[in-house]
């Protein structure tokens, strides 16, 4: 903001302000030809003293005149009275309108605005000038929300327009997450007693609130400063209504000292013409008859004006009255037209257009011409003015300050103003900011916190802190506390996958899928791709796992063709053992499809091919078995077993059971089959790409069938080992099946255990330990004869070697 002005603060007794407004206002008015022609405004000021029974006893004199009032006694001073203004707070008003509406005087006040006052039926002649609206309340909470103050204290007075405001500005608060910590009412009499006093004490400096929001009419306001002066609240940032500033100073500068720092609202006016001139050439010599001027006089100047009661007991000169103050301490006096002047004035105002108004409806109906003059007869009576007054729109020429009487939809706007207290001068209220209600939400609110100075201090400090929390940082949210209010709170660190990246977040935000939440939990950070590629240290010793056992596998098949006709081939079912190796090495080979990125291709191939594959493998080894035991059924005399000797009937066995798991593949593929797939919630920080098994029912078909038959072949193996023949390989079977079914029944539940890439792992691992067993368990030893015993590789010596483990032809 720029040009800031300072307006000093109000040092007047009994505040000669509105007296002056008043004065200022009437010469105005007789000074302007278009207003009021040929009438002249006269006025006569009354003190209640803020006291009703004052009000009542003047409203009486006004009627009855001076001395002794008559109740309904007209005097002839009556016949000019045409309406009264006042009073400055609601209980005059209300004192003075049982009295003057009795006899319909219109009246006029300038206090704040009170809607109990509204009623037509029990207040026919009173008429308000103060804006009717619930601004003010607004501006007060985007002040404290501009500033962070959610813990502030509520001091208001204790009546309707107390009550009301409360209300109003605590629904305003709910709406922008401020809380009360608690509410104090000012007294109705306007007197503390010592408990109150205490209890105020107590609450003000025991608890964590910082600022503190004041609200009363001006009596309650000036009693209040006393007390919270007299009992020492320090340390407290007050915020005050747009009332506070006329009732904030008097005549000793250590109360203005206690609320150094404070900051006041109070209704925008801008420059009126000629007031700052007037100001200055006011004096007690110009306005002999005004004995509050004189009041002011010496209250200001250190003088005195004799009379007969006035003894001077100090160093005081006697008051010429024709003094400058521009030249004795002009700041300490009023050169800004402050919103309470501005009431009166317009009060003045009001009530003279409305004459104007119905003197030119007179001059229409009642005008006399005759050969000479022009003669306006009036009979003035001022219950006529009343139709005028309510249909009169305040219009000065003072900008855009328009408002009608009771009109709940007033344009009006807010100064902020700071009272500070430079060193070697008195106190002055420095405009900071401003409240406009018309702006749009973001520019309703203007502050320069350069110009603000906090407790008052000369230099600028730190913002003070009015919170009962401390604020939850980034990462973290509140937690509310059972039984606490709602500013009251515990900051909880947000959970894994969300973040808060402002202060004070109510709740955390997750984090997009392909996102996740740094360790600080303030931003989201992109997910790392992973999958088991072939780069990763894990993918390279898989890779050279599965590469070198499919090279021993087709070893062991190069030797097996290479020695096809020696006894040890020819008497384990050469056919069946070709099958098997070469459905193990396409074991080891289909493990690298596991490994990579994964395609559509890749992931339709993964778990069919691994299916049939091993099933293949699986029922080669059954076929085997079977094989053993018909092998020992069919050379008992006379067995029925002999015809089912031959190749056929294993290979039936082999093409049967795969034919199954083809099956089952096939049904899987053509109804639910595995896809490409994105995992964001495996694992923290990654997007693992895998291969989504589609119907996870039909996966774990494929796994119980390879299982069953791996069980059958273990158990018929486990049944045929101990007969006694020299060429029996079902010990050997049946230990290569108990190595698989222990290699597939731990891969159950690791497989479920684990997340990610290392779930594949634990598949790949599976696939190649199990084919390593059933290779080394059933070609292990026959490999051992061929290359290195061969001399136990004819017949003779297997004939009498039963422990090798091999059948006979």
């Amino acid at each position: 903001m720029r040009n800031l002005t300072p307006c000093s603060c109000r040092r007047v007794p009994r505040h000669i302000q509105h007296v002056l407004a008043l004065v200022f206002a009437v010469e105005q008015i007789n000074k302007d030809p278009s207003l009021l022609p040929n009438v002249s405004l006269g006025f006569h000021i009354s003190d209640t003293l803020f006291r009703e029974r004052l009000a009542v006893e003047q409203s009486l004199m006004l009627l009855s005149g001076a001395g002794r009032t008559v109740p309904n006694y007209s005097c002839q001073g009556r016949s000019k009275l045409v309406g009264v203004i006042g009073g400055v707070k609601s209980s005059l008003s209300l004192a003075m309108a049982n009295i003057l509406g009795f006899h319909k005087f219109p009246q006029i006040t300038y206090g704040p605005f009170d809607p109990t006052l509204m009623d037509p039926v029990k207040f026919p002649s009173l008429y308000q000038v103060a804006p009717r609206s619930t601004a003010q309340q607004r501006g007060i909470v985007r002040l404290l929300v501009h500033f962070g103050w959610i813990w502030v204290s509520l001091v208001v007075s204790d009546n309707v327009q107390g009550e009301t405001f409360a209300w109003d500005l605590m629904g305003e608060m709910d709406r922008h997450g401020v809380c009360v910590a608690f509410t104090d009412r000012i007294p109705e009499t306007g007197y503390y007693g010592t408990i109150e006093a205490h209890r105020l004490y107590s609450k003000m400096n025991n608890m964590l609130v910082n600022v503190a929001i004041v609200y009363g009419d001006i009596d309650s306001l000036i009693m209040f400063k006393w007390v919270a002066t007299w009992i020492n609240i320090l340390g407290k940032v007050w915020i005050a209504t747009a009332h506070w500033d006329i009732s904030a100073s008097n005549n000793y500068d250590i109360y203005d000292r206690s609320f150094q720092g404070s900051l006041s609202f109070s209704i925008h006016t801008d420059e009126i013409p000629n007031f700052k001139a007037f100001l200055r050439a006011a004096n007690p010599l110009k306005y002999p008859d005004d004995v509050f001027l004189k009041e002011f006089w010496e209250a200001e100047l250190g003088c005195y004006f004799p009379s007969a009661n006035f003894v001077s007991n100090g160093p005081l000169y006697e008051c010429k009255g024709n003094e400058s103050l521009e030249s004795h301490f002009l700041h300490n006096t009023d050169v800004e037209m402050s919103g309470v002047q501005y009431t009166v004035y317009s009060a003045v105002y009001t009530l003279a257009r409305g004459l104007h108004e119905m003197f030119l409806s007179w001059s229409e109906k009642q005008m006399i011409i005759n050969k000479y003059h022009i003669i306006i007869v009036v009979t003035l009576s001022s219950w006529q003015l009343h139709s005028f007054l309510r249909q009169l729109w305040l219009n000065t020429s003072l900008g855009n300050q328009q408002y009608k009487n009771g009109n709940s939809q007033s344009v009006l706007s807010y100064d902020i103003l700071n009272l500070q207290i430079p060193r070697w001068t008195t106190s002055v209220l420095l405009k900071v900011g401003e409240f406009n209600p018309q702006a749009s939400k973001g520019n309703d609110l203007t502050i320069n916190e350069k110009a603000i100075v906090w407790n008052g201090f000369t230099q600028v400090r730190q913002t003070p802190h009015s919170v009962c929390s401390e604020s939850c940082s980034h990462g973290y949210r509140r937690t509310a506390l059972d039984g606490k209010a709602v500013c009251c709170y515990d900051c909880s660190p947000c959970p894994e996958g969300e973040i808060s990246n402002e202060t004070d977040a109510t709740q955390c935000v997750k984090c997009p899928e392909d996102e996740y939440s740094n360790l600080q939990r303030d931003r989201c950070l992109p997910k790392l791709i992973t999958f088991l590629s072939s780069d990763d240290p894990l993918g390279i010793t898989l890779i050279c796992s599965a590469l070198f056992f499919s090279l021993i596998t087709a070893l062991t098949l190069g030797i097996f063709i290479k020695h096809r006709d020696t006894p040890i081939v020819r008497a384990n079912n050469r056919g069946l053992s070709y099958i098997l190796l070469v459905s193990l090495l396409l074991s080891f080979l289909c493990s690298l499809i596991f490994i990579g990125r994964p395609s559509t291709v890749s992931c339709l191939l993964r778990q069919t091919a691994f299916g049939i594959i091993f099933s293949v493998a699986v029922a080669s080894v059954l076929a085997k078995t079977i094989t053993v035991v018909l092998a020992f059924r069919a050379t008992k005399p006379g067995s029925r077993f002999r015809g089912w000797m031959g190749p056929r009937v294993s290979n039936c066995v082999v093409l049967i059971c795969s034919l199954i798991q083809v099956t089952i593949c096939g049904f899987w593929l053509g109804t639910s089959p595995p896809f490409p797939d994105f995992n964001t919630q495996a694992e923290f920080g990654h997007i693992i790409l895998e291969c989504n098994e589609g119907s996870v029912t039909a996966f774990y078909c494929v796994l119980g069938y390879m299982g069953f038959l791996a069980l059958v072949s273990f158990m018929v193996a486990f049944l045929a080992r101990n007969l006694p023949d020299a060429f029996n390989e079902a010990k050997f079977i049946t230990f290569s099946m108990l190595v698989f079914c222990s290699v597939w029944i731990s891969f159950l539940p690791t497989y479920l255990s684990t997340k990610g890439k290392a779930m594949v792992a634990v598949e790949v691992f599976s696939i190649l330990a199990s084919s390593a067993g059933l290779l080394g368990c059933i070609f292990g030893p026959k490999i051992y004869v061929i290359l290195l015993r061969p001399d136990r590789n004819t017949r003779d010596q297997l004939l009498r070697k039963p422990n090798i483990g091999i059948q006979s032809p």
